[in-house]
């Protein structure tokens, strides 16, 4: 046992080692937000319960969410280190700040223009045997979500150069702008704003968001925009790698796609039921995700440069712990599902009958929690050394894999199939990308 003195320095050690101090900084930040978005959902599910205008609102964000965390999100991962590459060259970093803010202007636009010409080819594909009114309801929401698109796309870029300049606190709370303008838009201006409220929310929020970052990012006068270089070595090696980042993302992002289909097939409110059984299991995801993930995506960039190999042991360090925390928060989420749904969400609309299958669909979704976040954790490592091309080798088999479960249970287990799926792919990529790094580390001893 830790006597006090002992138990007060083992502490201080932990404050002062600058990365635990930054993931505990995020992951509080993340807490709070996060607590504010899960309320966000309770004001939402006390509104529409699983309704039909819940459905379409999912199914009209789906493409605008695929486009950010796929393009979007994809661009971002590879110029978080090769901007850290390009800092320890000594040049002047305004060059490359004005490629990627230019890139991400074009791909913003370019991917939002495709969204609002293909919107009836990608509904009548993938939602069919809906009536013209539910396609009506998704179209209306749509073109209010598809803008943020672009507020999405430049925010993502500013976060990335703040966390590597070590400005964590801000860069974690500019997504809160997004729950409170949703809230404040159902409690004010229900009436007003109709079926289009979260739409509407999500836009203002966006906007609002993005404000906010470019405020800290000036504030702290890290933006330094000069004429483009498309030359830059640097600039070059996140292009090269781009493709294959590009294509392990977009091959994840089809997996919600294709649980929207599969949900799609069955009753109303299939869709909705999914969404609010995977919030908790998101919630603590999105934290220790977030917390980890923002931090040591820049940490690995700028110590694997130096030090592959202890690099390498710090990863497997990280994962033993990472494995032992959330297995302990699975069992307790497992038993304790249902009285949780009960409490955050039965009231009004959302009856006791809706509290039993979210119940049951959220003790599906918890099973994946340690197993995505070790492998959220172990694909920033490989996004850090430039190692995209096997994610999409491991895309395309959790890809097929999704498809194949969310066949075989969905006949067996209805939308707890679908659920369960996703569980069982997380839990296959996770061993499949440790097995890839581990050879890897061979290879440098």
């Amino acid at each position: 046992m830790f006597s006090k003195f002992e138990f007060r320095a083992f502490i201080s050690n932990i404050f002062k080692n600058a990365t635990i101090t930054n993931v505990i900084i995020v992951g509080i930040t993340t807490l709070i937000v996060s607590g504010l978005g899960f309320f966000k959902e309770i004001v939402v599910a006390n509104t529409f319960g699983l309704s039909e205008l819940l459905d379409t609102f999912y199914i009209a964000i789906l493409v605008p969410s695929f486009i950010s965390g796929v393009f979007l999100g994809s661009f971002n991962s590879v110029f978080i280190p090769n901007y850290v590459s390009e800092l320890k060259t000594g040049k002047s970093i305004g060059a490359f700040q004005s490629t990627s803010f230019l890139m991400t202007i074009l791909v913003s636009l370019l991917f939002l223009i495709i969204a609002f010409l293909f919107t009836d080819v990608y509904l009548e594909t993938f939602f069919k045997g809906h009536t013209q009114q539910y396609y009506d309801l998704i179209k209306v929401q749509f073109y209010y979500v598809a803008p943020c698109i672009l507020f999405w796309g430049f925010s993502s870029l500013i976060n990335g150069i703040l966390t590597i300049d070590d400005e964590f606190t801000f860069s974690s709370l500019n997504t809160v702008f997004t729950p409170i303008s949703i809230i404040i838009c159902l409690v004010f201006f229900k009436e007003q704003l109709g079926t289009i409220v979260l739409a509407f929310g999500t836009l203002i929020g966006s906007f609002l968001s993005f404000l906010f970052i470019l405020t800290v990012a000036i504030k702290r006068n890290i933006i330094h925009l000069h004429r483009p270089d498309f030359k830059s070595v640097n600039i070059k090696i996140l292009f090269k790698q781009l493709p294959a980042k590009l294509s392990s993302s977009l091959l994840s992002g089809i997996n919600p796609l294709v649980d929207q289909y599969f949900s799609a097939q069955l009753i109303i409110g299939s869709i909705a039921a999914l969404n609010y059984g995977i919030k908790i299991p998101a919630f603590g995801i999105s934290i220790i995700g977030a917390a980890l993930g923002n931090v040591l995506l820049p940490y690995f960039s700028k110590n694997a440069i130096d030090n592959r190999q202890e690099t390498f042991k710090k990863l497997t360090k990280i994962l033993k712990y990472l494995i032992i925390v959330s297995s302990i928060v699975v069992i307790i989420g497992i038993f304790l599902s249902a009285p949780i749904i009960s409490i955050l969400f039965e009231r009004n609309a959302f009856t006791s009958s809706d509290t039993l299958i979210v119940s049951k669909i959220q003790q599906m979704y918890l099973l994946q929690i340690p197993s995505y976040v070790t492998g959220l954790v172990m694909v920033k490592f490989l996004t850090s050394i430039n190692k995209n091309n096997f994610m999409v080798i491991a895309s395309v088999v959790n890809l097929l894999l999704n498809v194949v479960l969310n066949y075989m249970l969905i006949k067996s287990m209805g939308v707890y199939g679908l659920a369960l799926a996703t569980s069982l792919v997380s839990i296959i990529n996770s061993i499949i990308l440790y097995v890839y790094i581990s050879k890897l580390n061979k290879e440098y001893v």
